[in-house]
């Protein structure tokens, strides 16, 4: 069943186009990466399904919910169902780690007597119970990114939407990341992840929907890297193409 469903969707911002016509679906529980070189669309596409951006043409439905439609009262439930990593909103650098979690939880409103043992079994899944009373500046790298991840779990979302995870991470620390990102998936999660990072979607075999200038130009299942997202070639194909499709229009 598709959980997440972009219909002829197209984002402007005033004459650049971000998005082009973009159509898939992603069922529940699938991983997929989405790739794509910087200014490729990736952001946009992860920002329309949180709805911090509004689609300027087409529909887009989460969790049977029609998202580019949705009325204002609406969006923070929407939210609540997602789970968001990106080290853009990093970690409050005066709060402990579990503070940092604590707050997460606290944002969406689900404040219960089991938070304590949920901030705990999220930073057991990510390996750093340890680390529940360090501050931020007290861990390396792949361990803030684990915080990271342990966040965006704790509010437990039906879908995990991780933008660039692995930046500025070494490769022993990014290649950890991703598998703990398959054990989110392999327990049912459905997991979006915003990637440039070539050796590991290729290591992975996952599904990979590659972006370019805006327009989606593969939609891979057990694939690797496609080469089409770093393609100066493609890109000036892509827009080429664009530019006819606006010349006719007009």
């Amino acid at each position: 069943m598709a959980q997440i469903i972009f219909d002829h969707v197209t984002k402007k911002f005033k004459d650049e186009v971000a998005l082009d016509d973009v159509s898939f679906e992603i069922n529940k529980g699938e991983f997929v990466f989405i790739t794509g070189k910087s200014g490729a669309g990736k952001s946009t596409l992860l920002n329309l399904i949180m709805k911090q951006e509004e689609v300027t043409s087409g529909k887009i439905t989460v969790n049977g919910h029609r998202v580019d439609i949705m009325k204002r009262r609406r969006i923070p439930a929407h939210r609540r169902r997602l789970g968001v990593m990106s080290p853009e909103v990093g970690l409050l650098k005066d709060r402990t780690v579990y503070d940092n979690i604590m707050f997460a939880i606290l944002a969406t409103g689900k404040m219960d007597e089991r938070m304590k043992k949920t901030i705990m079994g999220t930073l057991g899944l990510v390996g750093l119970v340890g680390k529940f009373q360090a501050f931020p500046n007290e861990l390396s790298g792949g361990e803030k990114a684990r915080v990271l991840l342990a966040r965006a779990l704790s509010v437990r979302p039906e879908i995990l939407i991780a933008d660039e995870p692995t930046a500025n991470l070494d490769g022993d620390s990014a290649w950890d990341l991703m598998q703990l990102l398959a054990e989110v998936n392999y327990r049912g999660m459905t997991v979006l992840v915003a990637s440039h990072a070539r050796e590991l979607v290729t290591i992975m075999r996952r599904r990979c929907m590659t972006l370019v200038a805006g327009t989606l130009v593969a939609d891979e299942k057990n694939a690797i890297y496609n080469l089409k997202a770093t393609d100066v070639f493609e890109e000036r194909r892509v827009l080429e193409k664009s530019g006819k499709k606006k010349a006719e229009k007009c």
